[in-house]
């Protein structure tokens, strides 16, 4: 669908306590000066004291007051319209916050009132039982409980908890306790035990019960309510895959918000899958388009060295494929158990079956083999079927309780037997790829992306124009992206990452010869860390150590972020991995061959971060630009992808550019070299919003020459064979200078015009054929562009 609520694109802003709402209304006349089309805002209702992404919401009924409360929202989105830009926000229906109760007025109450609270109903959660919060440091600090002065309150250090009404009278604070609806135990008995879904593992986020219409209406009365004023354009669903049925909570929104909103989800596609059809959404949140565009920088070619490097690094060659079912099973058996008991009690005659952990295992392996995160029944029944034909293949004695499993799904798809497997399916591939496989399986790390197939070694161009052309056909309000506040590594790191796929023998002698002088304790995390240094270069021993820390827990080989039965605490191995940046920094001939190994891959790294960029920019799709990386940015996982933004520097630059300033790709200024990206992004962002009318349909533009596999080109705006605009970029840098450049590869242009001009650099293109050395002389891209 089309309508006004659709921007051209979207900048996404990350808010916190530092960066407020008036921040944001500062930041207006420089996203309206770049040609941004709509504000797309993080999290913005009532979060818990401190937070610094806001996705642990504990009041949906109002604007966060940490980021200067609904009058500071008006502000910032009166703004906004005074410039003509939109505003699309980012929302939590699955969980809210629960670490501070006394900051989440219906969890407060829920505690103190139990069953009889009014909120009772807005929760995932086993009333039948006490409510189990798995927040004691160890099983005897219960002991440490104190009462407030009026006997309303049990403390336990810095945590306030409601005492019921009439059992706080008398007795000790550990008799009162245990009158309460609810239970504080050592924390590790909340992935066994919990007595309530969480979000993922985090205990800290509970989930809220949307399914229940009063629950939906309760917990989206505001963000309608700012629809409904003409204060906000679209929503973007955060983890649409956590609730019990995503397409009946997507059709109630989108009746609530409008047939004109735009309405995103973040939803994690296979590189073969598509949303369900009975989704009222206008698309995703563009993790497809991500491996879409970048995996036509990566070689092919390449894989098999690769492999071979890594390999012989790691002295083991594990298929992908293994690495995750083993990953899977880790969160099912040590982190998830909690949720695969819950559905084992669901299968019939599970909870009385004298085999119990027979079923648990049934249900563990079935959870562990969905190739997507989750079906939606009755869509989706082909990834179950598939998903029950691997489990009952690869573990033939549970064959006949998989298959029963199966059967109860699909005989009531609608039952809280097909919901708990589909949403913990989901829980499981996200933990279990996302966050421990894309940590351990680290050939080439440049794939390990949210959204994508690191078994798949990059995009052909037919593959790339394939898609791109699918998605101009049906889903062209649908947003793409690059990078995100959840991707592992930002776009332009990937993108210099990309060229080790062309010099394999070069990235295998530097790991041979850096690691043998700073060996780490795990030969993959050896892997990660130095394709981490080259792409991230320069960077801090800081922000290093905070990155390897959290990435050598992730990956819960040699250490965790909570000791299990597979990975012991290994205090000596965090200690290693948390000294190691420095030590690295701090070694001067360490850092020369660094720095002379970045040098060599560095130019070409940027000419792939510049064309991955303008084909996203010009491509069909709703482009999102996330904050900062107008130019570029060498940021890894969060928290460094939150880091503080230079936008004075961002405003200088554009201003130096919009007064005929061209900078150039070799220069020696780093500003200069950075404000090539800008120039590419300001160019086709002001394109989009003030020529809209060239960004439809979609046609391959293929090169013609000896070097014609190197240019990957597109046409749109216009009827076929007489397009407006053409989007084109340079691909495999290394190997196009390798054979001596464009040589006489030429770009036939659609129907033989010859009136184009390049809005990157303002210059006229010659002829209906022109040259790629000429057209790519100053930029390895250009975005051309006729008159009507």
């Amino acid at each position: 669908m089309t309508s006004s609520a659709i921007p051209p694109s979207t900048y996404r802003l990350q808010l916190s306590p530092e960066q407020p709402f008036a921040a944001a209304r500062e930041l207006v006349g420089y996203l309206d000066d770049l040609g941004v089309g709509a504000l797309y805002c993080s999290p913005i209702l009532e979060a818990s004291p401190g937070s610094m992404h806001g996705y642990d919401v504990v009041d949906p009924t109002r604007a966060n007051d940490q980021l200067g409360g609904d009058a500071g929202r008006r502000e910032l989105v009166a703004a906004l319209r005074a410039a003509g830009l939109g505003v699309l926000v980012d929302l939590v229906p699955n969980h809210m916050g629960v670490a501070v109760p006394e900051a989440n007025p219906s969890w407060w109450s829920l505690l103190r009132e139990g069953p009889e609270s009014p909120y009772a109903s807005w929760y995932d959660v086993d009333l039948s039982r006490r409510i189990l919060i798995p927040v004691l440091g160890s099983p005897e600090d219960a002991a440490a409980l104190t009462l407030s002065d009026d006997r309303s309150e049990l403390h336990y250090y810095e945590h306030r908890y409601p005492v019921a009404p009439g059992t706080g009278d008398d007795g000790t604070a550990q008799e009162v306790h245990d009158r309460q609806h609810y239970e504080l135990v050592h924390w590790r008995r909340g992935n066994a035990e919990l007595t309530y879904r969480r979000f993922f593992d985090v205990s800290d986020l509970a989930a809220v019960r949307v399914d229940d219409p009063a629950v939906f209406d309760a917990t989206h009365a505001e963000v309608l309510r700012w629809r409904a004023a003409g204060e906000l354009d679209g929503l973007r669903i955060d983890h649409p895959d956590g609730l019990s049925a995503p397409g009946a909570y997507l059709r109630r929104l989108r009746a609530g918000l409008g047939d004109e909103a735009w309405l995103l989800v973040e939803k994690i596609l296979g590189p073969d899958e598509a949303l369900p059809r009975s989704w009222p959404v206008d698309g995703t949140t563009g993790y497809e388009a991500l491996r879409e565009v970048q995996g036509l920088f990566v070689d092919p070619r390449g894989e098999a060295l690769v492999d071979a490097v890594a390999a012989q690094h790691t002295g083991a060659r594990e298929g992908l494929s293994v690495t995750e079912h083993a990953a899977r099973r880790l969160v099912t058996d040590e982190i998830l158990v909690a949720e695969v008991r819950r559905i084992a009690a669901l299968v019939p005659g599970g909870g009385s079956n004298p085999d119990e952990g027979k079923v648990r295992d049934a249900v563990a392996e079935l959870l562990c083999s969905f190739p997507v995160y989750r079906s939606y029944l009755p869509e989706g029944r082909d990834a179950l079927d598939r998903a029950v034909d691997t489990a009952a293949t690869a573990r033939p004695e549970l064959a006949d309780t998989v298959r029963a499993i199966h059967a109860a799904m699909t005989a009531e798809p609608d039952g809280l037997l097909a919901q708990r497997v589909e949403q913990t399916s989901g829980m499981v591939t996200a933990k279990g790829v996302e966050d421990t496989t894309f940590y351990r399986w680290n050939r080439f790390v440049a794939l390990n992306e949210v959204g994508g197939a690191p078994d798949r070694f990059g995009v052909t161009p037919a593959e790339f124009h394939a898609k791109a052309g699918d998605r101009a056909a049906s889903t062209p309000a649908t947003m793409t992206t690059l990078s995100t506040h959840d991707t592992k590594r930002s776009e332009d790191v990937r993108a210099r990452l990309a060229v080790l796929s062309e010099l394999t023998a070069e990235w295998g002698a530097f790991l041979r010869t850096a690691s043998a002088r700073h060996p780490l304790p795990s030969a993959s995390l050896e892997l990660l860390a130095w394709q981490s240094v080259l792409g991230a270069w320069p960077i801090s021993a800081e922000r290093l150590a905070g990155y390897l820390t959290k990435a050598s827990k992730e990956a819960k080989l040699v250490t965790a972020h909570v000791p299990m039965s597979q990975v012991p605490a290994a205090p000596e191995v965090d200690e290693a991995v948390a000294a190691w940046p420095a030590q690295v920094l701090g070694d001067a001939e360490a850092v020369a061959e660094i720095e002379a190994f970045v040098a060599q891959i560095d130019a070409h790294g940027r000419s792939n971060a510049l064309g991955q960029k303008l084909l996203q920019l010009a491509g069909p799709g709703i482009p999102d630009v996330y904050q900062g990386t107008e130019l570029f940015e060498y940021s890894l996982v969060d928290p460094d992808n939150r880091r503080p933004v230079d936008f004075a520097l961002r405003r200088r630059l554009l201003e130096r550019l919009d007064a005929g300033w061209t900078p150039a790709t070799g220069a020696d200024d780093a500003d200069e070299v950075a404000a090539t990206k800008l120039a590419v992004v300001s160019a086709a962002l002001r394109l989009r919003r003030f020529r809209p009318e060239l960004f439809t349909g979609y046609v391959p533009l293929p090169a013609s020459g000896p070097a014609a596999e190197h240019a990957v080109a597109f046409a749109r705006g216009g009827p076929s064979g007489r397009e407006r605009l053409v989007a084109v970029a340079t691909r495999l840098p290394v190997g196009l200078a390798a054979a001596g450049g464009w040589h006489d590869t030429v770009l036939p242009l659609p129907g033989g015009a010859d009136d184009w001009t390049d809005v990157v650099t303002g210059r006229p293109v010659e002829g209906s054929a022109p040259a790629l050395g000429s057209v790519l002389d100053r930029y390895p891209v250009a975005l051309l562009v006729r008159p009507a």
